[in-house]
């Protein structure tokens, strides 16, 4: 039986609008959850997207039912980021098994496992705080391959007595997964991030840095205003076209464009982009009477433009924490210096 439909609700509300009733265990009651997701569902991934209340994004820790389980079903480790809770549980229509959903502090999965919120201690706490030892019979955790960085399963099972079975990268491919009794094909292996998935993240990169763009335009507009002829603001629509043009290009162009643009440090590929950005413009006229000026925007776009970049790395499954804390200390540097003598390039090529 299937708990999922096209309405704007399935189900009576009771609590939140995805616990659709409670079933009874040894452990207690449980909530059941749909599998379905609303318009509320979609409205609000759509929301945390665009960066709007992201970091409240989440749900209770615990346990939950899908379906009718049994003592015999599966368990589905998750983080209580709402957004991941919510593929899982769309992914597991038709199926009737358990999720046990970690308190990752409202973060994804993968991202919590390199933070270490999705991680060994804080399974076993969950499989101890839930008693999942009397709800299953079986001493089965299907966690996502996300996840493993931050998982023992040595330590898990030591523990608290519940070996670990990685599932699949993505939440769609578990049905086949358990068809396949567990076993996980290379493809369910293998780590996408595709256009599409390039282009879902875009937006919350360039919301979150559209604050500290504009202020970025507003200091240039004002200090483009020098001149030796007097100080006026008629450079100040340039500006703020140069910086948001560099804004959108490392923001999203460079995302869009990864796998094409040489080099492997997001804020390498990010001055390749830039210094592409600074030819176009250059050659189109649009940097300024040439010079020192030139030569200033042109060192600024590009900072811009590989800081973005960078930027992007926490979105991104191509990198390491490790690495995007070594590229940062080399990276942000080199973009601050090349902004601050952008800076005094303009200041000064108005003036002399």
């Amino acid at each position: 039986m299937t708990d999922c439909c096209y309405k704007t609700t399935c189900c009576p509300t009771k609590r939140e609008a995805w616990m659709i009733a409670e079933i009874e265990t040894p452990a207690g009651k449980v909530p059941r959850i749909g599998t379905c997701l609303t318009i509320h569902d979609v409205l609000g991934a759509l929301k945390v997207r665009f960066a709007v209340g992201r970091h409240n994004y989440t749900i209770p820790p615990g346990l939950y039912a899908v379906g009718e389980p049994t003592a015999e079903s599966p368990v589905f480790v998750s983080a209580n980021y709402k957004l991941s809770f919510d593929h899982l549980r769309n992914a597991l229509d038709g199926t009737n098994g358990w999720v046990m959903v970690l308190d990752t502090q409202g973060i994804n999965v993968w991202c919590a496992a390199g933070k270490g919120t999705f991680g060994t201690g804080e399974i076993v706490n969950r499989v101890k705080q839930t008693q999942l030892d009397q709800v299953v019979s079986h001493r089965k955790l299907v966690v996502p391959q996300l996840g493993a960085p931050g998982v023992s399963a040595t330590d898990v099972a030591k523990q608290c007595g519940f070996s670990v079975l990685y599932g699949p990268v993505r939440a769609e491919d578990i049905p086949v997964f358990l068809k396949n009794n567990f076993t996980a094909t290379p493809t369910m292996r293998h780590v996408r991030f595709a256009l599409r998935d390039r282009i879902a993240v875009i937006p919350v990169e360039l919301v979150i840095w559209f604050k500290q763009a504009l202020i970025l335009a507003v200091l240039l507009a004002l200090l483009s205003g020098f001149s030796r002829d007097g100080y006026g603001l008629a450079n100040a629509p340039r500006a703020f076209g140069l910086v948001f043009t560099a804004w959108l290009t490392g923001g999203a162009l460079v995302p869009m464009l990864l796998p094409f643009i040489p080099a492997r440090a997001f804020s390498l590929k990010g001055v390749w982009a830039g210094l592409g950005l600074w030819v176009v413009l250059g050659t189109a006229k649009l940097l300024g009477p040439g010079g020192l000026i030139e030569l200033g925007w042109g060192l600024i776009l590009t900072a811009i433009v590989s800081f973005m970049a960078l930027n992007f790395t926490g979105t991104s499954t191509y990198t390491s924490v490790s690495g995007v804390k070594k590229e940062m200390k080399i990276a942000i540097p080199l973009q601050l210096i090349a902004a601050l003598a952008g800076t005094a390039c303009i200041v000064l090529g108005g003036l002399l």
